[in-house]
């Protein structure tokens, strides 16, 4: 397994680096639970506008470890909640997300007065990225 280099980085960037539709897998007393999320990736990690009382939230405070697929790449990684999603220390991610998520953050499917909006960090710890061809094992630590 290598670590992320200037290839792989290029091609996850590329390919995630915006909306991307992810499937998002949790555990609950031993059961897996998936689902699809709009994902937006960047430096070895997925971010996703989510609501901290949703059964994934409570499923990742409970077992932080999840498990992701997307466009050609599986991985594992740990969930973090960032918290709400107007608070300060979350600024300069919720600006890049309000970006990447242009087409329909504002329809009304979010309220971004009510505090349990929040930002769910997926820090990736490895992967499996395809690309014409070639298979990359990628060790997202640091």
């Amino acid at each position: 397994m290598e670590k992320l280099n200037a290839e792989t980085k290029k091609v996850m960037d590329e390919r995630f680096g915006k909306d991307s539709i992810i499937a998002l897998a949790t555990v609950e007393e031993g059961t897996p639970a998936v689902r699809s999320v709009d994902g937006y990736y960047e430096d070895g990690a997925f971010y996703v506008i989510t609501y901290a009382l949703s059964n994934k939230m409570k499923q990742i405070e409970k077992n932080p470890n999840v498990a992701i697929s997307g466009d050609w790449f599986t991985a594992h990684g740990k969930g973090v909640n960032l918290g709400y999603f107007c608070k300060e220390e979350n600024k300069e991610i919720a600006e890049k997300l309000r970006k990447a998520f242009a087409a329909w953050i504002d329809n009304g499917h979010n309220n971004f007065k009510d505090e349990n909006t929040c930002i769910l960090c997926i820090q990736l710890t490895d992967g499996v990225l395809f690309s014409h061809g070639t298979r990359y094992e990628i060790d997202f630590t640091r």
